[in-house]
């Protein structure tokens, strides 16, 4: 296969306009986002935890897929999500988290009361200014934000043209720093590469769960998953019932809040 194409060299920039459309999608549908969307690899939970937090704030938690992880870590961990029908999934699954429906600008949770301050999947629906003071409120000094993506491999052809087909937000380079405020030091960076088994149900399932699909109407639906079969049933030639190990990668940034002054 041809060598992929260039990939942008900016990632997480989209006017709140059109950042607000996209992440309006997740506000219901919880249950099929939660099924489909995998968990983070235990090293990159180890990532985050490397400076041993005993609790946590997971902001934009959706269904509760990074927060069950940390709670298994025996964190003491609060879930801040604006959809509240991702949090009802989530209760349903960690009913002894404690809950806030509301946005990572403004969580309404208490000033310098957590070690930890993780996203996973969420730093680019935030306004980034915002969001990084309402985290470094929330932290003690010295805590860590945490912000982590599983996304394709798109570093790889043909998952590359997969990506563009499903038109996955994430076709980026991963190495693109976040950009954070000025409460917050420069970020180390880690990555994991991995693969998950999906038939062609599930990457159906999976192209249904982002939000340019649920925000777009049936007719480009539609098409999407017409171009998605022809893609993986006749260019690829995979059976449509086949598992196949379709390329992951997981990145983080951890970031430390600078000290009060």
């Amino acid at each position: 296969m041809s060598e992929i194409p260039s990939l942008p060299q900016r990632a997480f920039v989209v006017n709140a306009k059109r950042r607000d459309e996209l992440a309006s999608a997740f506000q219901s549908g919880a249950e099929s986002y939660d099924k489909i969307r995998p968990s983070y690899p235990e090293d990159a939970l180890d990532f985050a935890l490397q400076d041993q937090p005993t609790n946590a704030v997971d902001i934009g938690c959706g269904s509760g897929i990074f927060t069950e992880q940390l709670v298994a870590r025996g964190l003491d961990v609060s879930a801040v999500d604006p959809s509240a029908d991702m949090l009802t999934v989530l209760n349903k699954r960690l009913p002894n988290v404690l809950t806030m429906c509301a946005s990572g600008e403004a969580t309404g949770l208490g000033e310098n009361s957590v070690d930890l301050v993780t996203y996973a999947q969420a730093w680019h629906w935030v306004d980034h200014p915002k969001a990084s003071a309402e985290a470094a409120r929330l932290l003690h000094d010295r805590g860590w934000l945490t912000l982590l993506w599983n996304q394709l491999d798109v570093s790889i052809p043909w998952v590359h043209r997969l990506a563009r087909i499903m038109h996955a937000g994430d076709v980026h380079r991963p190495e693109l720093e976040p950009p954070l405020g000025r409460e917050f030091a420069k970020p180390e960076h880690g990555i994991w590469h991995w693969s998950m088994p999906l038939d062609f149900d599930e990457i159906i399932e999976l192209t249904k769960s982002r939000s340019y699909y649920r925000k777009s109407t049936p007719t480009i639906q539609a098409k999407v998953e017409a171009n998605l079969a022809w893609y993986w049933g006749e260019h690829l030639g995979y059976d449509l019932q086949e598992k196949v190990q379709v390329p992951y990668l997981t990145h983080a940034w951890r970031s430390r809040r600078r000290t009060r002054r």
